[in-house]
């Protein structure tokens, strides 16, 4: 694709958003319009394949950050080019073609080649530059085991990591002591490569240097020519208030550290959680169960809870409570991202006594036959012979 029709074409146009869209507008449409016009939900129709490659033309340039700021202010600036049919807008009376294929001229106020400028979008760009692109360090996996209570409460714990960093040997440069890598003759420096992909170039890093930029010829004993070795370091995490057992917490650039300028990786702790002796967890709510007399539940009584970290609370268990009858407690639960707390859920367990004195039996007798004549599981055997 050349740098004249990648600025005639409007890619917002072709994913049918406006050019304020959010990312996630962007990614919303793509994946809609892609369904659509996917080869594989409309084999044969060259129509359909075609704009299936123009909507992921224009889906690579818009999700990037990067490109789709170079693409803005490049339609800015030259949205005035020239139509494919002839003649110019706005009064241009220059093909872009000179400003972004030629070798000579095409200069921006600052002395720098515009095809420079933009090489970044064209796959192009100066030929034989050694600037080498910054390179994103890589994501880091760890795990921590915190108690029950340090987990609704938050922690902040120390976790040893291992993960590359520039080797210390030959500072990163990944030649031996002595010596200096070379620019790679393949992509003369910049790291990537450009492969044709149906009517578009993609950029991909460089098969020789693999994305550095330089080739070694003479490598570092230590790193054996990357440049990375491997680096352990101990860091102060902090565990969010109300982390779940089995939750995987995003640290963002705790990772490894870029190269060339470029930004650190992310840190990812998978945390676990060892129960508790009293307290279980649903949600962002505490569960407990607190047995009762068959008293209690039967005439009522106001009961003791217990709650995590702080003084009990006092319940009211109304006349007939049935056996697993849930109270909720507001506000006395788990920490959620909101700062707001879950609720404490209270089971009731009415407890059988396994002994019982003659005073205490001879009460029972006398509940037993006021309530003789109540069946309670005649309908029950109703309904089984009915099926």
């Amino acid at each position: 694709m050349s740098t004249k029709d990648y600025l005639e074409k409007d890619y917002y146009k072709v994913l049918g958003v406006p050019k304020t869209a959010t990312q996630d507008e962007i990614k919303k449409s793509y994946r809609k319009l892609a369904r659509k016009y996917h080869p594989d939900a409309n084999r044969g129709d060259a129509e359909s394949e075609e704009k299936f490659k123009e909507i992921s033309e224009a889906y690579d340039v818009l999700s990037d950050e990067k490109h789709r700021k170079e693409y803005d202010e490049a339609r800015s600036l030259f949205g005035g080019a020239r139509r494919p049919g002839g003649g110019a807008q706005g009064g241009f009376g220059f093909d872009l073609g000179d400003l972004f294929g030629g070798t000579t001229g095409g200069t921006t106020g600052t002395g720098e080649r515009i095809g420079d400028l933009f090489g970044g979008l064209f796959g192009g760009g100066r030929r034989g530059t050694t600037t080498r692109r910054p390179r994103r360090g890589t994501d880091v996996e760890s795990e921590v085991t915190l108690t029950f209570s340090e987990a609704l409460e938050g922690k902040t714990v120390p976790l040893r990591l291992t993960s590359e960093a520039a080797c210390p040997t030959c500072r990163g440069t990944g030649a031996k002591t002595g010596t200096v890598p070379r620019v790679c003759p393949r992509c003369e420096g910049t790291g990537q490569e450009s492969r044709n992909a149906g009517g578009f170039a993609l950029s991909e890093p460089c098969r020789e240097c693999h994305g550095r930029g330089l080739v070694v010829d003479d490598p570092c004993l230590t790193c054996h020519g990357s440049g990375r070795a491997q680096s352990t370091r101990t860091i102060q995490a902090r565990i969010p208030a109300g982390v779940a057992d089995g939750q995987r917490i995003r640290l963002k650039a705790k990772g490894a550290p870029g190269e060339n300028g470029g930004p650190s990786g992310d840190l990812y702790v998978a945390v676990h959680v060892t129960g508790h002796k009293v307290f279980g967890r649903s949600g962002d709510n505490l569960t407990v169960t607190v047995p009762v007399t068959f008293p209690e539940a039967t005439l009522g009584a106001e009961i003791k809870a217990p709650v995590l970290g702080g003084q009990p609370v006092t319940l009211r268990i109304p006349e007939g409570t049935p056996n697993g009858r849930t109270f909720r407690v507001r506000g006395k639960g788990a920490t959620r991202r909101d700062g707001t707390k879950g609720d404490l859920l209270v089971t009731v367990e009415v407890q059988v006594p396994q002994k019982v004195d003659e005073t205490t039996r001879e009460a029972l007798e006398k509940l037993r036959a006021s309530t003789n004549g109540d069946d309670l599981r005649s309908e029950l055997l109703r309904m089984a012979r009915e099926g």
